[in-house]
């Protein structure tokens, strides 16, 4: 079950990319983040928006918990890569519906991706509005339905491109753009590679854009 954080105002139709976050998982981090100390970023935990997790929620669970963020290493405390801790934030998108593409037909501005086959693609909400940067399109895969799908051509304003091949995709089906691994989803690492900017300010960005809830 999930509920909406304040602030936000998803797009009409309810189709606005979700910025999910987990609290099990922050609640999990916390005392692996305790233990390691405040190496990296204490001072921001509870300031800019709490890395996009959004600070007033994470006080709230810290509170709780009755944990001063001064003490905790940010990066575990949001299970950033490389902390060998679960990520707290992922983003899901939906299908917006499906269409074949045949052989050298393009997609999206400019045409930098053209089918090297026959095949399916399927158009998603998620775009650089939400943080799914430009740099991401022909770089990265997205999760449906338990498989994994690239992102094709330029990354639009709201919505991206993915080649679905042959899997059916329903119109609605849940998009992940990054999430646990352990759950067969992309990682946020897959991003910091394609675009060279760091996790803390990829969560940054992709918190503070999309529609931003929690889930238990």
């Amino acid at each position: 079950m999930t509920s909406t954080l304040p602030a936000r105002t998803p797009a009409a139709g309810g189709v606005a990319p979700v910025a999910l976050v987990s609290e099990s998982a922050l609640r999990a981090n916390a005392p692996l983040a305790l233990a390691a100390g405040a190496a990296s970023g204490a001072d921001d935990v509870f300031t800019a928006d709490g890395w996009g997790h959004g600070a007033a929620w994470v006080a709230s669970v810290l509170s709780d918990l009755d944990m001063d963020a001064a003490a905790l290493d940010a990066a575990i405390l949001f299970g950033l890569p490389g902390s060998h801790a679960r990520p707290v934030l992922s983003l899901r998108g939906r299908s917006l519906g499906s269409k074949p593409l045949l052989r050298g037909e393009g997609v999206s501005y400019g045409y930098t991706h053209r089918a090297p086959h026959d095949t399916t693609i399927a158009l998603v909400t998620g775009g650089y509005a939400q943080g799914v940067v430009r740099s991401l399109g022909n770089a990265v895969t997205v999760a449906i339905d338990g498989r994994r799908h690239r992102i094709v051509g330029r990354v639009a304003m709201d919505v991206c491109v993915v080649d679905v091949q042959d899997a059916p995709v329903a119109r609605g089906a849940e998009v992940v753009f990054f999430g646990d691994p352990a759950d067969g989803h992309p990682s946020l690492a897959e991003w910091t590679d394609a675009t060279g900017l760091t996790a803390a300010e990829i969560v940054a960005i992709v918190g503070a854009r999309a529609d931003r809830r929690v889930a238990a």
